[in-house]
């Protein structure tokens, strides 16, 4: 996608604990009155809708009543089945991080915004590849795994692109919404997979100190 094809008004679906990353892919099961009816009106629009997290981490989701944080990142629906009950699932594609310049009335119970993506064009470029310390992240999620009782295709994690290893285990660990908005945030790939490594890092020393202390 080029520059000139990003739109200029979006809805957002603020979702706690929910990250989207340029790259990445985010699997939605949509059932909210106004909330299928942001993917109905998306559809006919482009396929674009805004994630953004809630800045009240105890709401799961929210309408026009709680703040947001300005930084989310703009998703592409690339696919899309209708469920019975009138449900959607649907996978977003991630395509480049915005700032909220301004948000709009609500329409049909969904939040729109218009979005500023000028500090943010470098995520439609392929990101450089080449972290500083790739075998640091490997282990630090390793050790994560272990400690929290997960399982990972580690064979094809070792072979997997920095961009792919680094996008997945942000979006995939079960980090809280700082922590993801801290990743979210990160300036490129290097400083969001460092950022990984420490959060990585502080979660196993955190869990055994507590494991400790019983």
């Amino acid at each position: 996608m080029m520059a000139a094809d990003l739109p200029a008004e979006i809805p957002i679906f603020p979702l706690t604990g929910a990250l989207l990353l340029p790259g990445g892919q985010l699997p939605l099961n949509i059932f909210e009155p106004r909330y299928l009816a942001m993917v109905e009106s998306a559809l006919g629009h482009g396929r674009f809708i805004g994630m953004v997290q809630p800045r009240e981490a105890d709401r799961e989701t929210v309408g026009d009543e709680a703040a947001v944080f300005e930084t989310g990142c703009l998703g592409r629906i690339s696919q899309f089945s209708e469920m019975p009950g009138g449900q959607f699932s649907l996978a977003l594609s991630g395509i480049c991080r915005f700032q909220i310049t301004r948000e709009f009335e609500l329409l049909d119970g969904y939040r729109r915004v218009e979005p500023n993506f000028d500090g943010f064009i470098d995520d439609l470029s392929p990101p450089a590849e080449g972290l500083n310390d790739r075998p640091g992240l490997i282990n630090a999620l390793r050790a994560f795994f272990k400690s929290n009782n997960l399982d990972a295709d580690w064979d094809a994690l070792e072979q997997s692109p920095d961009s792919v290893l680094v996008t997945s285990a942000a979006m995939g660990c079960p980090f809280g919404p700082k922590e993801k908005q801290l990743l979210l945030e990160a300036a490129d790939l290097t400083v969001r997979a460092e950022k990984l490594q420490v959060i990585l890092e502080m979660a196993v020393h955190d869990k055994s100190g507590d494991m400790s202390r019983h």
